[in-house]
């Protein structure tokens, strides 16, 4: 059984959580909130986006709720870590994760490796614009503007080898660092695009 989980969303309003807590990766590592999922029957969580993201990326005062724009692919979103120490998030994100597997959870990931928080032309250079552009995106008209098959203004080249061995490595570090059980790929059929954008035969 397969419960999609917000982590902030999931523990904020829960009264069996101490207020501190709530909406961080401690929060569910809490009594409460095993005992809730065990009660429901889950035996694996799917964590909506947990990679770090740019919460800014919409129009002041509203914040990016949801994760679906990716700035980090290997590090966790700080923002839900009550441990704001430089390597809070990640010890804490591991805590969660032994403490959801002691509890007979699974862990998966809701992964985005279609695009980024780069946006456009016109977005913000925060990462992969500045290092290599044309590896790293889809471009057109001669390299001046972004292929959007995302519907989120750029689409990651996931199938040029170093975008592809990125996407493996995240996928890896995860695993083995981050002892997460699976994932789930959001626009799961951008990355059988080529350079072109053309879907892949194969």
């Amino acid at each position: 059984v397969i419960y999609e989980m917000h982590v902030k969303g999931f523990s904020k309003l829960h009264p069996g959580i101490p207020a501190p807590l709530r909406g961080t990766y401690e929060a569910l590592t809490t009594e409460a909130a095993l005992e809730h999922l065990q009660r429901l029957g889950v035996t694996a969580v799917e964590l909506m986006p947990v990679q770090q993201f740019d919460a800014q990326d919409v129009a002041s005062p509203r914040t990016n709720y949801w994760g679906y724009n990716p700035l980090a692919f290997f590090a966790p979103h700080a923002a839900y870590s009550s441990d704001r120490s430089p390597l809070g998030p990640l010890r804490e994100f591991r805590d969660m994760v032994k403490a959801l597997h002691r509890a007979g959870i699974e862990v998966i990931l809701d992964v985005v490796f279609n695009h980024t928080a780069e946006s456009a032309e016109d977005g913000p250079t925060l990462a992969f614009r500045g290092i290599d552009n044309p590896t790293y995106y889809i471009l057109e008209a001669g390299g001046s503007r972004y292929a959007d098959y995302t519907g989120c203004r750029n689409t990651l080249n996931a199938n040029h080898p170093v975008v592809r061995r990125m996407i493996v490595d995240s996928l890896r570090y995860w695993v083995t660092q981050m002892h997460v059980d699976g994932f789930r790929f959001d626009l799961a059929s951008i990355l059988a695009r080529d350079a072109s954008g053309h879907p892949l035969p194969n």
